[in-house]
């Protein structure tokens, strides 16, 4: 059983290559875009952690620009306080977690060690980071990665995207933690019962040419085959509309057997 897997874009660039990773029951799927189109380096990475009983997920992704060497230097960061995390991540399930761990978070990305490693670095990167934990999903994002929340109850309302995209937020040579005042946005999403599918992204799928995933209902709606082939055909989409920047996909799906609130009158 993998429970633990690091990956950035430099290792391997899967340009004109769709890539399928099953980890448990988290899929990855990376695609570095089209050579003819012309793309010939990825600069995405992303981290999947999760634990035997599968009562929680920890996942990063990241979308750097110019090189690949700010993702690298975060996935380090996170590898050298994976411990750490774990344990936090162990803890009972209430407000105070999710606190802990932004707490913990922004420590690492304020660190003067760490501070120094990003001056040193050629590019910046977007960071999402997201914990599913018993039936709350958090994240803790910096730029404009996508985190959306599939669920019935939901779409019904048209609600699919958890946070949202911002511009001009970065970690690395340009850096936000480097400011007076740090910029990043977090929150936490209480589950609904039954089951709930996340999927975090990098912006090379919503920014395909035609936007055939622009509207996240068209990716909601991906999801009539197996988990794994649904985004195989979402990578095979994109590929086919000539897409050049390369996209990164961490989903995975979680049923939650508690009730979820609900309106008084209901």
């Amino acid at each position: 059983m993998i429970k633990d897997f690091s990956w950035v874009g430099s290792q391997e660039n899967f340009v004109d290559k769709p890539n399928i990773l099953q980890l448990n029951h988290i899929v990855v799927g990376r695609y570095g875009g089209n050579s003819n189109a012309g793309q010939y380096k990825n600069e995405d990475g992303c981290l999947v952690w999760t634990n035997v009983n599968e009562d929680w997920e920890f996942a990063i992704i990241l979308d750097a620009h110019n090189t690949s060497e700010s993702a690298k230097i975060i996935l380090d960061l996170f590898g050298s306080e994976k411990s750490e995390i774990k344990q936090l991540l162990s803890l009972p399930t209430n407000h105070c977690t999710f606190k802990q761990l932004e707490e913990k978070i922004l420590n690492m990305f304020q660190g003067e060690t760490f501070l120094s490693d990003c001056r040193k670095v050629t590019g910046e990167t977007a960071c999402l980071i997201v914990v599913r934990k018993d039936k709350y999903v958090w994240w803790f994002s910096v730029g404009d990665c996508v985190l959306y929340l599939f669920h019935p109850e939901l779409a019904a309302f048209g609600q699919y995207q958890l946070n949202q995209r911002q511009f001009y937020e970065w970690i690395g040579q340009v850096n936000t933690f480097e400011e007076e005042v740090p910029c990043y946005s977090v929150g936490v999403k209480e589950l609904r019962k039954g089951k709930n599918h996340i999927f975090l992204t990098t912006d090379g799928l919503i920014e395909c040419p035609n936007e055939p995933f622009l509207n996240p209902h068209d990716i909601f709606k991906a999801f009539s085959n197996s988990h794994e082939d649904s985004i195989q055909s979402i990578l095979k989409n994109i590929r086919d509309n000539d897409v050049r920047d390369s996209t990164t996909i961490v989903s995975w799906k979680v049923n939650i057997s508690k009730e979820a609130s609900r309106a008084s009158n209901q």
